[in-house]
């Protein structure tokens, strides 16, 4: 049977106010208040297939006594559609003034948990989250705060590329260029062919610092793509797919197509046949 996490229907139905504002329903005791919070320093949480992820979410907390710390914190969606098993590692709390606290707790997400934690399918965890939680005052104030930090959780994508143009000394400048899109499938534990999305085919030039997008490709039903383009010169060529917000961004390593110069061919000579 999959597990079910609680934490967030609790914070749903507490529905409180964040951020320095006071409603009706807000929920706590005193003037402790959170006035700022982020999460993985501002970027999206990136999860794939295996790896444990870690990321840190900080909030900035006020009360005139002084900040005791985070009693409770937990993650919860904001937009996607299932719960992710995410858990925390520790909370700390870091004295900016009299007044101030930063605490930070260090979240963990392991992908093995994703098959069994929801009745849905796991990938529909990808999407909007935030934190929820409880900080506590010295004075015994308490603040339940719901929604700060918003992030995206993202699936983790990977890309390939091949470049095979023609021989150094051909003269050519025709160059195909291949490569596979795949996405993180959070049910299966797998990475699987991404299909239907715009992928940029880039070039850098040979000595040049910066790729540029020469044009753009859609992913089959297997998320393979393929383009043959006229290359100015020799350098490298690459995908870059730009993500969605359920799908992290990501370009291909570059791969090297060295054109060389048109070689000349001896004219064709006709001779005429002798006679005995």
């Amino acid at each position: 049977m999959r597990r079910h996490v609680l934490w967030s229907t609790v914070a749903a139905v507490a529905a409180m106010t964040v951020l320095g504002t006071t409603a009706a329903n807000a929920e706590g005791r005193g003037d402790i208040r959170i006035t700022k919070g982020v999460t993985n320093n501002g970027k999206s949480v990136v999860v794939g297939v295996s790896k444990t992820v870690t990321f840190p979410v900080k909030v900035t907390v006020k009360d005139d006594s002084g900040v005791e710390g985070l009693s409770r914190i937990d993650i919860g969606n904001a937009t996607s559609t299932a719960n992710a098993p995410v858990e925390t590692d520790s909370t700390t709390c870091r004295k900016l003034s009299v007044t101030t606290s930063e605490c930070t707790a260090m979240m963990r997400l392991v992908p093995e948990y994703f098959p069994d934690y929801s009745d849905r399918n796991a990938n529909d965890a990808a999407g909007g989250w935030c934190a929820y939680g409880i900080a506590n005052a010295r004075d015994d104030d308490y603040w339940i705060f719901d929604c700060v930090a918003p992030f995206n959780l993202k699936r983790a994508a990977t890309l390939t590329t091949a470049a095979t143009g023609p021989s150094p000394l051909s003269g050519g400048k025709q160059v195909k260029v291949t490569g596979t899109l795949s996405r993180a499938d959070w049910e299966a534990l797998k990475y699987r062919g991404y299909a239907g999305q715009s992928v940029q085919l880039q070039f850098r030039k040979a000595g040049a610092s910066a790729y540029k997008t020469v044009k753009t490709v859609k992913s089959n039903s297997s998320g393979r793509l393929s383009a043959t383009v006229t290359a100015s010169g020799s350098g490298s060529w690459r995908w870059f797919y730009p993500g969605t917000s359920t799908t992290a961004q990501i370009a291909s390593a570059g791969a090297t197509v060295t054109l060389g110069p048109a070689t000349m061919r001896a004219p064709y000579v006709m001779h005429a046949a002798t006679r005995g």
